[in-house]
């Protein structure tokens, strides 16, 4: 089965064969990698269209670099991202520079991670967590 796929550069729309997610596909029309290994940083135009079209669960970060818990945990995420190479992609948006994004999302705090999957908000969760916790709550997801 081929899962539709935005990439997270372009914004093109993508069909990969799930067998080959972990094989580093590429977007079809900018070469970029469309299942990378670590988050990639978003525009908001970006992020509503693969929120709408991934069928492989994407994990969004929405953060500042204000924002001290942010901060420290842009690492634990960026491992959380390795960890789950394949199975889930992740995402970053600077809520400074696309200030909209707090009410179109409903931000109320930051880092806020919501998970997107099949056109909808899977789940969300406030607060800064270590990437154990990160991927723990990303499978949960994933299952359910």
């Amino acid at each position: 089965m081929a899962l539709k796929l935005a990439c997270l550069s372009c914004g093109q729309g993508n069909h990969v064969p799930e067998g080959k997610l972990s094989a580093r596909p590429k977007c079809g029309k900018c070469g970029a990698d469309l299942v990378p290994a670590e988050p990639v940083e978003v525009s908001l135009e970006i992020l509503q269209k693969a929120a709408r079209m991934d069928q492989l669960l994407l994990i969004v970060d929405f953060w500042a670099a204000w924002c001290g818990p942010c901060r420290t945990m842009a690492p634990q995420y960026a491992e959380a991202a390795k960890t789950l190479a394949g199975r889930a992609r992740f995402a970053e948006l600077d809520t400074e520079a696309w200030p909209q994004a707090g009410s179109l999302y409903a931000i109320r705090g930051i880092p806020l991670l919501i998970a997107f999957r099949n056109g909808h908000e899977a789940k969300r969760k406030a607060g800064a967590m270590p990437a154990a916790a990160i991927v723990e709550w990303a499978l949960k997801t994933t299952r359910g």
